[in-house]
């Protein structure tokens, strides 16, 4: 046995339409297209979204709305999560990667830390950005904010 003599096994394939071969094969004519009409004609292919020539959905709901494609996306921290952190771990450094290696943040992300919660350790902070309530609350405590 090898590769060159292999066959499905019986009854689990089946021949194929012969389709406009005339009209003793019982397809020819119309060849299973119906009469007339764009769907009979060769090379059809029905735009995306037409519904049959009436005006289609897209086109009769009004447009609105901008999008800022100079936006930048930001993943919000608080100040007390980093407060839980720094207890949980007994830490005074906190940086991107001790962010993501928590589960606190993905490596693509831009992190901006916000300043809700109660912050009550001495932190040196490394992030992207900080709003004003968490560089007060930070600095309060005699900590750093270092902005990426």
């Amino acid at each position: 046995m090898d590769l060159s003599n292999l066959k499905p096994a019986a009854g689990s394939t089946h021949s194929t339409k012969r389709i406009g071969r005339g009209q003793g094969s019982g397809r020819g004519g119309t060849s299973t297209r119906g009469h007339k009409g764009a769907k009979s004609r060769s090379g059809y292919k029905r735009k995306r979204g037409f519904e049959g020539g009436q005006m289609p959905l897209f086109r009769r709901i009004p447009k609105y709305g901008f999008k800022n494609i100079n936006r930048v996306e930001y993943h919000g921290i608080n100040v007390s999560t980093l407060q839980e952190l720094a207890d949980a771990m007994k830490i005074d450094t906190i940086n991107l990667d001790i962010l993501i290696e928590n589960g606190l943040a993905h490596k693509s992300e831009r992190v901006k830390i916000l300043g809700d919660g109660e912050l009550n350790a001495k932190l040196n902070v490394t992030a992207h950005a900080f709003s004003k309530t968490a560089i007060k609350l930070i600095e309060a405590q005699g900590g750093t904010t270092t902005t990426l």
